[in-house]
């Protein structure tokens, strides 16, 4: 995000990748009063079944209770040592990767050192010193014989010129030459990886009129969001979000460098104009995202690579400024009870009662449900995130002006039940989607609504494909 959080975040990651899966992590921030100790702390991480903490500095403190602990750790440079980090010389970083790194290894399990954090927003203008900086703090772990130990840097998604549609994701033309393409050069001659910062809330939260809900909460499983450029579909934003990255990459001719994503969440509360802060959101948007992490692969544009993914945060921390919400990312509260109940591991993922949070009302057949006529079919449907008035409003649009079949929804005629708002609007949206023979743009309704590749079932009422 684009608040710098310097010498007080850390990540942790939970617990190892199943197969086929990704891997999910936490960041784990310290800008607060009232935290528990950083040795309750690894307590915790234990207790969770957490085995990788990424921080956001080299706190002597944490990286002492962390030693001999078999949890990993990667440290971080921050913001402002850049300019003398990436001194000709060499000389302070030399320094201190004595002292911070060397020091400790490899009693703490340093694995990696994240350099900055989002510098390219960072105002005090040290983008110029990012890649010389890596490479002195990658030379002097050379030095040290520790050069297994990787070093890279969060990028925003602000970095990003163009991200809609994903295929025409560039990087802004003032970074590509001066430190975008340089900074890649080095992440692949060092075998390293890069880390992305993503944020579907800020997008939902800034565009909610042009954005479903259910497709930034990963419950439009069944969406098909097509990018004109690939014919890839997408089911949720933020793997759009990472793809845009991904081409971004790719059209730099970098598309082998790994990435990771170092933050992504949601706030379980928010100022009034921050649209979507929720603690039912908050839940829905990271226990769906571990859900799809830990059992799905890659996305549409590097299906094969899993994704390892770093949620914001592990506790919400009062001290922190900005807005409401940048004080209520936390998955814990301080006394470390959990805001809002999901699995982080695969082991809960996998209990007897485990679900992933979805609120969605729309019933939707799994592929193996689905009739052998419903391939290659799509249907519209209302989101159940709509506003009332936003979705009576577009219903009576659909069986009037919109010309949309309305006859089955009125009372005693069958689709009639269920009666509610969102399956007669579903009925309306799909019957006005298929008239316009599934054209782009026929199913949205000002993000009331989405494209789904599975037919809809409300009660037994049964969704045509075509007039």
């Amino acid at each position: 995000m684009a608040i710098l959080f310097f010498a007080f975040l850390f990540l942790l990651s939970f617990s190892t990748p199943s197969e086929g899966g990704g891997s999910i992590a936490v960041n784990y921030g310290r800008i607060a009063d009232n935290l528990p100790q950083p040795a309750q702390v690894v307590e915790l991480l234990k207790a969770q079944g957490i085995k990788k903490v990424k921080l956001f500095d080299t706190d002597s403190t944490v990286l002492t209770a962390l030693a001999n602990s078999g949890i990993t750790v990667v440290v971080a440079l921050p913001n402002e040592l850049l300019s003398s980090a990436a001194a000709a010389d060499g000389s302070f970083s030399e320094k201190w990767v004595q002292t911070n790194i060397a020091q400790y290894y490899p009693a703490t399990q340093i694995e990696a050192i994240a350099v900055g954090n989002e510098v390219f927003v960072d105002p005090n203008n040290t983008t110029d010193f990012l890649v010389p900086a890596m490479k002195n703090v990658y030379n002097s772990l050379v030095k040290h014989n520790i050069s297994s130990i990787k070093v890279s840097s969060p990028v925003a998604l602000s970095s990003l010129n163009t991200s809609y549609p994903p295929s025409a994701g560039v990087f802004k033309p003032e970074l590509v030459e001066p430190v975008m393409k340089p900074l890649l050069e080095f992440l692949r001659k060092t075998s390293s990886y890069l880390m992305v910062n993503a944020y579907p809330f800020f997008a939902y939260s800034a565009n909610s009129g042009d954005i479903s809900l259910d497709y930034a909460l990963f419950r439009a499983a069944n969406a098909n969001v097509v990018d004109p450029g690939t014919g890839l579909s997408y089911s949720n934003l933020f793997e759009a979000q990472l793809d845009a990255v991904f081409a971004a990459m790719k059209n730099l001719q970098y598309d082998d460098v790994p990435v990771v994503v170092s933050e992504t969440g949601w706030p379980s509360k928010g100022d009034e104009n921050e649209i979507g802060a929720s603690e039912e959101n908050a839940a829905a948007y990271n226990g769906n995202l571990v859900k799809r992490v830990l059992t799905g692969a890659g996305t549409p544009i590097r299906p094969n690579e899993s994704l390892n993914v770093y949620l914001f945060a592990l506790f919400n921390e009062n001290q922190k400024t900005g807005p409401t919400s940048e004080k209520n990312y936390g998955l814990f509260y301080p006394s470390k009870e959990k805001v809002y109940n999901i699995p982080l591991t695969m082991a809960a993922l996998n209990a007897p009662g485990s679900t992933s949070v979805n609120g969605s009302k729309v019933q939707v057949t799994s592929a193996a449900e689905a009739p052998s006529a419903a391939v290659g079919q799509t249907w519209c449907v209302a989101s159940s995130e709509a506003e009332e008035k936003k979705l009576q409003a577009a219903l009576d649009y659909a069986c009037g002006e919109g010309g949309a079949d309305c006859r089955p929804i009125q009372e005693s005629a069958t689709c009639y039940n269920p009666n509610t708002l969102v399956a007669h609007a579903s009925y309306a949206f799909n019957s006005y989607y298929q008239k316009k023979a599934r054209a782009a743009g026929t199913c949205n309704f000002g993000g009331a609504a989405y494209v789904v590749t599975q037919p809809p079932r409300f009660g037994s009422c049964e969704f045509p494909t075509g007039y």
